[in-house]
């Protein structure tokens, strides 16, 4: 899954949710499962997610969404593996973006 977010310090939750195609309460039901999604809170109590927990995010829905990892499961791989799990999925959205690429230049030929 791509995210289309623009560049900024902070996210708001209905962006987030937006980008990711999830309901808000999605968002926040992840951050009280997930210790690595702590995004900041102002005065209001309003969430503002930086672009580490949009990674965190990516990497979560990736694990939970795609792979179909048990909640549970999730938490286990992100502790134990997660520097690794990290660098595999980081290769996995670059060679997703490459084959986007590529496909939009063999419909252009």
């Amino acid at each position: 899954m791509h995210i289309d977010l623009p560049e900024k310090r902070y996210y708001g939750i209905g962006e987030v949710a937006k980008a990711f195609g999830v309901n808000t309460s999605l968002i926040r039901f992840w951050e009280k499962e997930f210790d690595v999604l702590q995004p900041k809170k102002n005065a209001k109590g309003n969430r503002k997610f930086t672009p580490e927990d949009i990674k965190n995010l990516q990497l979560i829905y990736h694990l939970v969404k795609e792979r179909g990892f048990t909640l549970d499961g999730a938490k286990t791989h992100l502790s134990e593996q997660k520097q690794k799990t990290l660098s595999k999925f980081e290769v996995i959205r670059k060679l997703q973006k490459v084959k986007a690429e590529l496909l939009k230049i063999k419909d252009e030929l």
